[in-house]
């Protein structure tokens, strides 16, 4: 029996435990957002309130749900907990079921203009690309950067994941799926970076920190060049949007420094989950 079959008993409750296991993954997500940056370990000490500094309970710990049950606040100094704890892990969990429901090959990724993929593996990778798109997102808005984990660790990540699961790039042997992987590595770097490098040229000051070149190279390294081209895309049309709408409402100046990490995110998802079809429509564009 096809797993992907509305029949198969077990597929419905896959589905629950996708957005269960991504929620999960959001609660971790959250203490790595805060941690890293500050360079504290993300497993010692356990979680506790910033304000009180009081160890939570397992409890009290239980994704969204716990959030809810305190109506925002800790249990103990009645301190407000940011609304972005529940918003990680509530975006964590969609994010996850939504690759999830790629692997169904019927009417579920479908509906939901999915491009289906046919293999399990490749979708435990989106999990994990998800993972360091969403930290890496985060971490940008708050602190202007990008940790190294997700950026080098992404560009090693993604040629051995690409070697191991060549699927990724629809190839079927482990060495074209490495070929496909360095050159999408070596395209996302290299146009990034001859941005970076023309527009401090241009402005005389950084354009373009280095955090996002190499974020561009770990997407390249898991998606292939194709991606990168619509990772940029998106990105710029994103950025574009968001940057003038901060300005005409003049909560920025012109010359502000606006995070471009999270708009490489954001199209790097979009090439994920609709990436072949726009791909296509794209190339219907160029020669019809």
């Amino acid at each position: 029996m096809n797993i992907t079959s509305p029949a198969f008993p077990w597929y419905p409750f896959m589905t629950i435990l996708s957005f269960c296991w991504g929620a999960c993954i959001g609660s971790f997500l959250n203490v790595c957002i805060y941690r890293i940056p500050r360079e504290e370990s993300v497993v010692h000490p356990g979680s506790h309130c910033p304000s009180c500094n009081t160890s939570i309970r397992w409890y009290q710990n239980v994704p969204i749900f716990s959030w809810l049950a305190l109506r925002g606040r800790c249990a103990y100094c009645k301190k407000e907990i940011s609304p972005r704890y529940i918003g990680v892990e509530l975006l964590t969990g969609c994010l996850f079921l939504l690759a999830w429901l790629k692997f169904d090959v019927t009417d579920g990724s479908r509906l939901l203009g999915l491009d289906p993929v046919t293999s399990l593996p490749v979708v435990s990778v989106y999990w994990l690309v998800i993972m360091g798109l969403v930290l890496g997102t985060f971490v940008d808005f708050d602190h202007m950067i990008i940790p190294d984990r997700v950026t080098l660790g992404g560009m090693i990540l993604g040629v051995l994941a690409s070697t191991v699961v060549p699927a990724l790039h629809n190839q079927t042997t482990w060495l074209d799926g490495l070929i496909q992987s360095l050159i999408g590595l070596s395209v996302g770097f290299g146009s990034l970076w001859a941005v970076a490098v023309l527009g401090e040229f241009a402005f005389k000051k950084e354009a373009m920190g280095f955090g996002d070149v190499k974020l561009m190279g770990a997407i390249g390294a898991f998606f292939g060049w194709p991606a990168v081209l619509c990772t940029i895309i998106v990105a710029s049309f994103a950025g574009t949007f968001v940057g003038v709408s901060f300005i005409l409402a003049r909560k920025k100046e012109m010359q502000s420094r606006i995070p471009f990490g999270p708009y490489l995110a954001l199209g790097a998802l979009v090439w994920m989950y609709w990436g072949p079809t726009l791909w296509q429509a794209y190339l219907d564009l160029l020669m019809p």
